[in-house]
């Protein structure tokens, strides 16, 4: 489990990530695995993120989770989130992805990071208190070291969670969460796909292929 190399250097991986390994090393199960618990930060590096979309943990089904924010594996049927999301996007681009495998936003520069990045079968959110939601701000922080960054901030989790980050010259885009009890609230009709890809194309930067 060690932490991708581009983001090694964050304070987090010495200050924290000791002693989380060791909490890991002595949890039975949990998700989503060792070799995927950073597959966000192996995905995309500081230099190469444009977009942030932050979850909160990883799903909780075993076999659903791969590491990516809002992702599942290939084989899974589309969580009620995901589901909507794809929706959203069909409704703005005119198109979505063959399955819930996200790992083509990931590769374009999409920073697909969930507050924590363990989570034990069937207990949603219940490693959200060990300290793991330090490296999410801190990896955003080193990204936008980088340049402009828009940012997906899908609910007030995400929205207090990167609170105080996003700059005048990234785009922020805060809406309601895609989940069922909420999507109507403010997801549906926000159009977030087509709009960065215009923000992206007027700064002469290449736009994300959603649909993939």
């Amino acid at each position: 489990m060690r932490p991708p190399a581009a983001w090694a250097h964050l304070p987090f991986f010495s200050s924290k990530w000791p002693q989380l390994e060791q909490q890991l090393a002595a949890t039975p199960d949990w998700l989503p695995g060792p070799d995927r618990i950073f597959a966000a930060l192996q995905a995309t590096t500081p230099e190469q993120t444009r977009v942030v979309i932050l979850g909160q943990d990883p799903y909780p089904t075993p076999g659903h989770a791969n590491g990516l924010a809002f992702s599942v594996n290939p084989e899974v049927a589309l969580p009620r989130s995901l589901k909507n999301i794809f929706t959203e996007l069909r409704d703005d681009i005119g198109n979505t992805p063959a399955t819930g495998d996200l790992s083509h936003w990931a590769s374009q520069g999409v920073l697909l990071l969930n507050t924590s990045l363990s989570v034990p079968p069937g207990k949603a959110n219940a490693h959200a208190k060990w300290g793991w939601s330090e490296l999410a701000r801190q990896a955003v922080a080193q990204a936008q070291k980088h340049g402009p960054v828009a940012f997906l901030l899908w609910g007030g989790h995400a929205q207090k969670a990167l609170a105080g980050l996003p700059r005048t010259q990234d785009l922020t885009i805060a809406t309601a969460h895609p989940s069922p009890l909420s999507a109507r609230r403010g997801f549906f009709g926000s159009r977030p796909f087509s709009r960065i890809n215009h923000w992206l194309t007027a700064q002469n930067r290449t736009s994300i292929d959603w649909a993939g």
